[in-house]
């Protein structure tokens, strides 16, 4: 397993100018809604017409920097909806993000658009969405992290939810639910997940978008894996550490054919990751699969009869 050195990404923007650390998102005490771009016609509620209320956010307190990265390609009939649900949260200590692989889709416009509300952008080709996201925390100097892809969203309030509990609590990774809509029938459905448990690592469970930590645990993504990168990284990142299960949805994922987790096209893609996750030069031959499955099937059942009661 080669991962990357993130602190040479960082050098590489420094040689080319790029001042360091980033500007933070102006904060406005009544928020950003009358600020941004007005919405395209039609379109209503969170985070179109709608903002998380600054007042949320007592002045007493010192909020920690926050870093959201968004990579991107090609995803114009989401990016917009994506920014917008990062900048309406109106987090008074935010630096955002985004990182497009040179989308020839209109994406570029809308970036743009927002470019005065963004830390920072880069539009030119990279080596895929693990490779974005390496260089867009290479530069990073939050105290926590995120990233949010492009066609996905955070919940109105979610910023102000998810620190107040790092701040309360002290643990270094925080998760919670997450939605799937659909975009086809435009149905909604609760991904509902367990609590993430050491043991249990190696089930696949948590929900991406819905997921924060402490800076100081971060790692580098591994860049040869093409869907799996962020089951991959939980591996690396959570086992071990402190971590806080808010049980509610923190962000929306939409499903659509191009999206990797519900592609067809990808079945073979995931499957290759598979075999290198699992490489005795990765993270080796897990002797006891069947007896994590079983377990874990067992757990799910008293989980969902715990619910129903």
């Amino acid at each position: 397993m080669n991962l990357p050195d993130l602190s040479s990404y960082r050098s590489n923007f420094i040689n080319k100018g790029l001042g360091l650390p980033l500007p933070v998102i102006q904060h406005n005490p009544n928020g950003l809604l009358g600020i941004l771009p007005a919405p395209p016609p039609g379109k209503t509620g969170w985070p179109w017409d709608r903002q998380t209320d600054p007042a949320r956010y007592d002045e007493k307190i010192n909020w920690p920097k926050l870093t959201i990265v968004t990579p991107s390609y090609n995803q114009a009939a989401f990016l917009e909806q994506t920014i917008r649900a990062v900048l309406l949260q109106n987090y008074p200590n935010l630096e955002y993000i985004v990182m497009d692989g040179g989308s020839n889709d209109g994406s570029l416009q809308i970036i743009e658009k927002y470019a005065p509300w963004i830390s920072y952008y880069q539009h030119e080709k990279d080596r895929g969405q693990s490779h974005a996201i390496n260089m867009g925390f290479s530069l990073s100097s939050g105290s926590y992290h995120a990233w949010i892809n492009s066609d996905d969203y955070y919940l109105e309030g979610v910023f102000h939810k998810v620190i107040t509990s790092f701040i309360k609590t002290a643990v270094d990774f925080v998760y919670g639910y997450g939605i799937d809509h659909n975009v086809l029938t435009g149905e909604d459905k609760l991904n509902r997940i367990l609590p993430f448990t050491d043991y249990f690592i190696k089930i696949p469970g948590l929900v991406q978008p819905s997921t924060f930590w402490n800076s100081q645990i971060h790692e580098p993504i591994w860049e040869e894996l093409h869907c799996a990168l962020d089951y991959e990284l939980w591996l690396r990142l959570v086992k071990g550490h402190r971590r806080l299960f808010i049980k509610q949805p923190l962000s929306v994922a939409h499903i659509h054919d191009e999206a990797k987790t519900h592609s067809p096209k990808m079945k073979a893609q995931w499957e290759a990751d598979h075999q290198k996750i699992w490489a005795a030069d990765a993270h080796g031959i897990v002797s006891e699969w069947k007896k994590i499955v079983f377990l874990n099937k067992i757990r799910t059942k008293l989980y969902s009869l715990f619910r129903s009661k």
